[in-house]
């Protein structure tokens, strides 16, 4: 794929993050909507326009931060959380899963219909053909990993608010208090631990461990399902 250049290989990636994550915001907004909730709504996140979802740390200055120390081989972001008022759900317990669950849920249908896509490659001309290829493979890779990461059972992730949901009522609400601290907890264990471990001569990879090869084994089952 060199012979296409840089703008290529950025591009195949950038316009599938600058769909999954509006699509994944989008998801939990609507949701909400349609169960009682129209916060999000009101305030215009219910929307597939990227930039309404933008927060100037989590989207920008943290990933490149984190880019520019780890010399570009490693990156960690947010978009802006969407506003939902889990009380004006009609069913708190399933509602609020279902809320939750609808973001990462969205990656996973986007990376399915990615992968259908493949069929069409065959048949588009150079040079659009394997840029298309490169950007669906993208796209799948990166569907699969906002699913994975986002269902990780660790408030502020999805996954997390799903537990605060299923656990019992005491329990949960002590779960949910890690949420202000979810983010740093995230970090420490994506760039502190694997750092140590290098120092001390032990593989601690907890990305790779807990998101990268679930979302490899999706792959693998997703592309044997569509026959690709």
């Amino acid at each position: 794929m060199e012979e296409y250049g840089f703008l290529f290989r950025i591009s195949a990636w950038v316009l599938p993050i600058l769909i999954a994550i509006p699509l994944h915001e989008a998801s939990h907004g609507w949701v909400a909507w349609k169960l009682g909730d129209d916060t999000a709504y009101k305030m215009g996140r219910v929307t597939f326009n990227p930039l309404n979802h933008i927060d100037p740390f989590g989207t920008i200055i943290l990933p490149g931060t984190l880019l520019i120390i780890s010399g570009g081989t490693a990156a960690f972001g947010y978009a802006k959380p969407v506003p939902i008022n889990y009380w004006n759900l009609k069913h708190w317990r399933r509602d609020t899963i279902l809320v939750a669950a609808a973001g990462p849920t969205s990656n996973l249908i986007l990376a399915f219909l990615s992968a259908l896509l493949f069929y069409i490659v065959p048949f588009v001309p150079q040079p659009i053909g394997p840029w298309l290829g490169a950007t669906i493979y993208s796209s799948m890779v990166i569907n699969l990993i906002l699913f994975v990461f986002n269902m990780l059972p660790l408030p502020p992730l999805d996954g997390g608010r799903v537990a605060v949901a299923i656990l019992p009522w005491q329990l949960g609400q002590l779960f949910a208090r890690l949420e202000r601290a979810g983010i740093v907890i995230i970090l420490i264990a994506l760039f502190l631990l694997p750092w140590i471990g290098r120092q001390v001569g032990l593989d601690v990879d907890v990305f790779n461990l807990l998101v990268l090869q679930p979302a490899q084994y999706l792959m693998i089952f997703i592309t044997l399902a569509v026959g690709i």
